[in-house]
């Protein structure tokens, strides 16, 4: 249950990223508010995921996979090109993620 809670707190902190550049530096009242709604509630959940999961594990996967889908989805949605560089170090993150999650404790 503990990896169902950060996995929505990645999907949420995504969320919330993705909503920064609509926000246009705060202007705009509803990206705005989805964007405290959303970062608000993956915080929530990650407290949830600290119960069975340690906070160096927790952190690393929230982070690590925020980030490739941030890159990700910002290639799609706003048109940011990745160089190869780019792809390759996203992918050794991913990986990253994956052996810090196979080999811990939790």
């Amino acid at each position: 249950m503990s990896y169902l809670f950060l996995g929505m707190a990645v999907v949420l902190e995504v969320i919330g990223t993705l909503l920064l550049p609509i926000t246009q530096n705060f202007t705009r009242l509803w990206p705005t508010a989805g964007l405290v709604v959303a970062y608000s509630l993956a915080f929530y959940c990650l407290t949830f995921a600290l119960k069975d999961i340690p906070i160096a594990i927790v952190y690393a996967s929230w982070a690590g996979l925020g980030v490739f889908l941030v890159a990700t989805f910002s290639y799609f949605v706003f048109k940011q090109a990745l160089p190869w560089q780019a792809i390759l170090g996203l992918v050794l993150i991913v990986v990253g993620v994956v052996l810090v999650n196979t080999f811990s404790k939790a």
